[in-house]
């Protein structure tokens, strides 16, 4: 068992799935950075100021008090739907799919194979020879070749 699990471990796929995820953990926090700390307060600024994080419904809490943030609800121990925040979520998982989108977009032009062209000969189905593709007659066999 012990021999199995070694050879498992030692398997290339083990090794490139552990460095993707830990390629994968530090992208992730790139792309935060990048929503929470550049995008975000744009959009907050195109919306006139709208800071999305502090969107919240309060379902349960003191009597007739409105909270103004929602550090604020929660501190004083009230029951919220933080939309706000599932709206950040959305943002940030729209962001990331669309420079996913781009970044293999862009590896896979890199690794595109070119388009063969079509062969300029044909067979022979005589003698088997390469013989050019509009040619009527076999240069090696000279047997009539159909179109």
């Amino acid at each position: 068992m012990w021999k199995e699990f070694r050879e498992f471990i030692a398997r290339g796929n083990v090794f490139d799935l552990a460095v993707g995820i830990v390629i994968g953990a530090a992208f992730t926090a790139v792309i935060n950075s990048f929503v929470k700390d550049l995008l975000m307060p744009i959009i907050g600024f195109i919306l006139g100021g709208a800071d999305f994080s502090n969107y919240f419904l309060v379902l349960k809490g003191p009597e007739g008090v409105k909270f103004a943030t929602l550090k604020a609800a929660q501190d004083a121990g009230a029951v919220s739907i933080n939309w706000g925040l599932f709206l950040n979520g959305i943002i940030n998982f729209l962001i990331v799919a669309l420079v996913l989108f781009f970044l293999i977009k862009g590896v896979n032009k890199l690794y595109k194979q070119p388009v063969p062209t079509p062969p300029d000969e044909k067979e022979c189905p005589y003698c088997f020879s390469k013989v050019p593709k509009k040619a009527t007659r076999c240069p090696q066999c000279t047997s009539e070749l159909k179109a």
